[in-house]
Protein backbone atom coordinates (compact mmCIF):
# COMPACT_ATOMS: atom_id res chain seq x y z
CA UNK A 1 0.00 0.00 0.00
CA UNK A 2 1.53 3.25 -0.67
CA UNK A 3 0.19 7.13 0.90
CA UNK A 4 2.57 8.94 -0.84
CA UNK A 5 1.82 12.08 -2.81
CA UNK A 6 1.52 12.17 -6.65
CA UNK A 7 3.45 14.74 -9.23
CA UNK A 8 4.64 14.39 -12.36
CA UNK A 9 7.37 12.18 -11.63
CA UNK A 10 5.36 9.47 -9.93
CA UNK A 11 2.60 9.86 -12.65
CA UNK A 12 5.41 9.02 -15.53
CA UNK A 13 6.42 6.05 -13.20
CA UNK A 14 2.50 4.88 -13.06
CA UNK A 15 2.19 5.04 -16.37
CA UNK A 16 5.70 3.19 -17.15
CA UNK A 17 4.98 0.20 -14.58
CA UNK A 18 1.30 -0.30 -16.12
CA UNK A 19 3.21 -0.60 -19.60
CA UNK A 20 5.21 -3.03 -17.91
CA UNK A 21 3.04 -5.39 -16.71
CA UNK A 22 0.46 -4.67 -19.83
CA UNK A 23 1.85 -3.47 -22.87
CA UNK A 24 2.79 -0.37 -24.51
CA UNK A 25 -0.83 1.77 -26.17
CA UNK A 26 -0.61 2.47 -30.02
CA UNK A 27 -3.16 5.01 -30.61
CA UNK A 28 -4.57 3.97 -33.60
CA UNK A 29 -5.02 0.44 -33.24
CA UNK A 30 -6.82 1.56 -29.30
CA UNK A 31 -9.62 3.65 -31.49
CA UNK A 32 -7.36 7.06 -31.07
CA UNK A 33 -7.31 9.98 -33.21
CA UNK A 34 -7.20 9.32 -36.56
CA UNK A 35 -5.19 12.03 -38.74
CA UNK A 36 -6.46 10.96 -42.05
CA UNK A 37 -10.47 11.28 -40.57
CA UNK A 38 -12.86 13.32 -42.54
CA UNK A 39 -13.63 16.38 -40.02
CA UNK A 40 -17.48 15.00 -39.96
CA UNK A 41 -15.99 12.08 -38.40
CA UNK A 42 -15.94 13.70 -35.15
CA UNK A 43 -19.67 13.85 -35.03
CA UNK A 44 -19.70 10.31 -35.82
CA UNK A 45 -17.41 9.84 -32.56
CA UNK A 46 -19.74 12.25 -30.44
CA UNK A 47 -22.69 10.45 -31.62
CA UNK A 48 -21.27 6.94 -30.98
CA UNK A 49 -20.48 8.38 -27.37
CA UNK A 50 -23.72 8.69 -26.51
CA UNK A 51 -24.93 5.56 -27.35
CA UNK A 52 -22.18 4.28 -25.13
CA UNK A 53 -23.33 5.73 -22.18
CA UNK A 54 -23.75 3.29 -19.35
CA UNK A 55 -24.15 0.75 -21.45
CA UNK A 56 -21.60 -2.32 -22.23
CA UNK A 57 -19.50 -2.06 -25.34
CA UNK A 58 -21.00 -4.86 -27.50
CA UNK A 59 -24.16 -3.14 -27.04
CA UNK A 60 -22.95 0.16 -28.13
CA UNK A 61 -21.22 -1.41 -31.34
CA UNK A 62 -24.80 -3.14 -32.27
CA UNK A 63 -26.38 -0.11 -31.66
CA UNK A 64 -24.60 2.14 -34.12
CA UNK A 65 -24.65 -0.20 -36.74
CA UNK A 66 -28.20 -0.62 -36.32
CA UNK A 67 -28.25 3.81 -36.84
CA UNK A 68 -25.95 4.32 -39.65
CA UNK A 69 -27.57 1.06 -41.73
CA UNK A 70 -31.24 3.25 -40.89
CA UNK A 71 -30.04 6.65 -41.73
CA UNK A 72 -28.32 7.81 -44.74
CA UNK A 73 -26.66 10.53 -43.18
CA UNK A 74 -26.53 12.97 -40.21
CA UNK A 75 -29.47 14.86 -41.50
CA UNK A 76 -32.19 12.14 -41.51
CA UNK A 77 -30.89 11.21 -38.09
CA UNK A 78 -31.48 14.74 -36.46
CA UNK A 79 -34.86 15.18 -38.61
CA UNK A 80 -36.15 11.53 -37.69
CA UNK A 81 -38.87 10.46 -36.04
CA UNK A 82 -38.26 10.35 -32.04
CA UNK A 83 -40.28 6.90 -31.27
CA UNK A 84 -38.25 5.69 -34.52
CA UNK A 85 -34.79 6.57 -33.35
CA UNK A 86 -35.48 5.72 -29.75
CA UNK A 87 -36.81 2.27 -31.10
CA UNK A 88 -33.17 1.96 -33.83
CA UNK A 89 -30.81 2.17 -30.74
CA UNK A 90 -32.67 0.29 -27.85
CA UNK A 91 -30.25 -2.01 -27.62
CA UNK A 92 -27.99 0.54 -26.24
CA UNK A 93 -30.28 1.39 -23.52
CA UNK A 94 -31.94 4.72 -22.51
CA UNK A 95 -33.67 4.57 -25.54
CA UNK A 96 -35.42 7.74 -24.97
CA UNK A 97 -33.23 9.63 -23.34
CA UNK A 98 -29.96 8.65 -25.92
CA UNK A 99 -32.20 9.70 -29.00
CA UNK A 100 -33.06 13.06 -27.63
CA UNK A 101 -29.41 13.94 -26.74
CA UNK A 102 -28.10 12.56 -30.23
CA UNK A 103 -30.94 14.66 -32.05
CA UNK A 104 -30.16 18.07 -29.66
CA UNK A 105 -26.30 17.55 -30.21
CA UNK A 106 -26.92 17.94 -34.42
CA UNK A 107 -28.92 20.69 -34.12
CA UNK A 108 -26.11 22.36 -32.10
CA UNK A 109 -23.73 21.37 -34.22
CA UNK A 110 -25.85 22.27 -37.02
CA UNK A 111 -26.53 25.85 -36.10
CA UNK A 112 -23.03 26.38 -35.20
CA UNK A 113 -21.63 25.39 -38.45
CA UNK A 114 -24.08 27.56 -40.51
CA UNK A 115 -25.81 24.18 -41.96
CA UNK A 116 -22.68 21.36 -41.60
CA UNK A 117 -22.58 18.30 -39.69
CA UNK A 118 -19.22 18.89 -38.49
CA UNK A 119 -17.19 19.08 -35.28
CA UNK A 120 -13.89 20.66 -37.05
CA UNK A 121 -14.20 24.00 -35.65
CA UNK A 122 -13.65 22.56 -32.27
CA UNK A 123 -9.76 21.83 -33.74
CA UNK A 124 -8.96 25.43 -33.53
CA UNK A 125 -10.25 26.07 -30.14
CA UNK A 126 -8.45 25.73 -26.71
CA UNK A 127 -9.13 21.82 -24.69
CA UNK A 128 -11.21 24.23 -22.19
CA UNK A 129 -13.27 26.09 -24.57
CA UNK A 130 -14.25 22.97 -26.99
CA UNK A 131 -14.91 21.14 -23.81
CA UNK A 132 -17.40 24.08 -22.64
CA UNK A 133 -19.05 23.93 -25.97
CA UNK A 134 -19.48 20.49 -25.76
CA UNK A 135 -21.03 20.46 -22.59
CA UNK A 136 -23.54 23.00 -22.94
CA UNK A 137 -25.31 20.86 -25.17
CA UNK A 138 -27.75 18.70 -22.45
CA UNK A 139 -26.97 14.78 -22.08
CA UNK A 140 -23.19 15.93 -23.19
CA UNK A 141 -21.41 15.20 -19.65
CA UNK A 142 -17.24 15.95 -19.17
CA UNK A 143 -16.44 12.06 -20.27
CA UNK A 144 -18.44 12.49 -23.35
CA UNK A 145 -17.12 15.57 -24.44
CA UNK A 146 -13.50 14.28 -23.30
CA UNK A 147 -13.40 10.82 -25.37
CA UNK A 148 -14.46 13.32 -28.41
CA UNK A 149 -11.64 15.56 -28.09
CA UNK A 150 -9.11 13.33 -26.93
CA UNK A 151 -9.94 10.36 -28.96
CA UNK A 152 -10.79 12.36 -32.44
CA UNK A 153 -8.75 15.43 -31.97
CA UNK A 154 -5.95 14.69 -29.71
CA UNK A 155 -6.63 17.09 -27.38
CA UNK A 156 -5.57 16.63 -23.45
CA UNK A 157 -7.99 16.04 -21.53
CA UNK A 158 -8.96 12.30 -20.46
CA UNK A 159 -11.82 10.67 -20.25
CA UNK A 160 -12.89 9.34 -16.70
CA UNK A 161 -15.30 6.30 -17.21
CA UNK A 162 -16.29 4.21 -13.94
CA UNK A 163 -12.66 2.02 -14.24
CA UNK A 164 -10.21 5.22 -14.44
CA UNK A 165 -12.46 6.91 -11.90
CA UNK A 166 -12.45 3.58 -9.53
CA UNK A 167 -8.28 3.02 -10.11
CA UNK A 168 -7.57 6.97 -9.66
CA UNK A 169 -9.23 7.00 -6.66
CA UNK A 170 -7.92 3.78 -5.17
CA UNK A 171 -4.49 4.58 -6.21
CA UNK A 172 -5.50 8.67 -4.10
CA UNK A 173 -4.64 10.04 -7.76
CA UNK A 174 -8.30 11.90 -6.68
CA UNK A 175 -9.45 11.83 -3.57
CA UNK A 176 -11.82 9.21 -2.42
CA UNK A 177 -15.57 11.85 -2.58
CA UNK A 178 -14.25 13.25 -5.58
CA UNK A 179 -17.31 13.89 -8.48
CA UNK A 180 -16.74 12.73 -11.59
CA UNK A 181 -16.40 16.19 -12.69
CA UNK A 182 -13.59 16.99 -10.41
CA UNK A 183 -12.10 13.58 -10.90
CA UNK A 184 -12.16 15.24 -14.54
CA UNK A 185 -10.24 18.40 -13.65
CA UNK A 186 -8.18 16.38 -10.92
CA UNK A 187 -6.13 14.38 -13.87
CA UNK A 188 -6.10 16.59 -16.60
CA UNK A 189 -4.44 18.48 -13.96
CA UNK A 190 -2.03 16.04 -13.21
CA UNK A 191 -1.66 13.81 -16.36
CA UNK A 192 1.03 15.38 -18.94
CA UNK A 193 -0.32 15.86 -22.00
CA UNK A 194 1.19 13.10 -24.20
CA UNK A 195 0.56 10.73 -21.11
CA UNK A 196 -3.51 11.26 -21.08
CA UNK A 197 -4.80 9.14 -24.07
CA UNK A 198 -2.25 5.65 -23.08
CA UNK A 199 -2.77 5.89 -19.23
CA UNK A 200 -6.78 6.23 -19.94
CA UNK A 201 -6.34 3.30 -21.90
CA UNK A 202 -4.24 1.70 -19.02
CA UNK A 203 -6.14 1.81 -16.26
CA UNK A 204 -9.43 0.63 -17.69
CA UNK A 205 -7.09 -2.26 -18.71
CA UNK A 206 -6.32 -2.38 -14.68
CA UNK A 207 -9.76 -1.77 -13.72
CA UNK A 208 -11.07 -4.81 -15.80
CA UNK A 209 -8.22 -7.31 -15.25
CA UNK A 210 -7.33 -6.68 -11.32
CA UNK A 211 -9.48 -3.71 -9.28
CA UNK A 212 -12.58 -4.10 -10.08
CA UNK A 213 -15.85 -2.44 -8.61
CA UNK A 214 -17.13 -5.54 -6.62
CA UNK A 215 -13.62 -7.04 -5.46
CA UNK A 216 -9.62 -6.46 -6.15
CA UNK A 217 -7.18 -8.74 -7.24
CA UNK A 218 -4.12 -6.55 -5.23
CA UNK A 219 -1.25 -9.47 -6.07
CA UNK A 220 0.63 -7.65 -8.97
CA UNK A 221 3.23 -5.02 -8.85
CA UNK A 222 1.66 -2.12 -9.92
CA UNK A 223 -1.27 -2.25 -6.83
CA UNK A 224 1.79 -2.91 -4.42
CA UNK A 225 3.69 0.32 -5.90
CA UNK A 226 0.25 2.85 -5.50
CA UNK A 227 -2.69 1.22 -4.29
CA UNK A 228 -4.44 2.96 -0.66
CA UNK A 229 -7.84 0.73 -1.56
CA UNK A 230 -8.79 -1.58 1.46
CA UNK A 231 -7.95 -4.89 -0.37
CA UNK A 232 -4.62 -3.96 -0.38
Amino acid sequence: MSTQTWDETRVRALHDDLVELYEPVDRVAEHGADPTAEPGEGVRQLVTTILSQNVADENTRRASEALFERYDDFAAIEAADHDELAETIRVAGLPDQKAARIQRALTAIREETGGAYSLAFLDAMATDDAKAWLTEIKGVGPKTASVVLNFHFGKPTMAVDTHVERVSKRFGLVPESASNERAHEELDAQVPDELIYPLHVLLIRHGREHCSARSADCDNPVCEAYCDCEYC
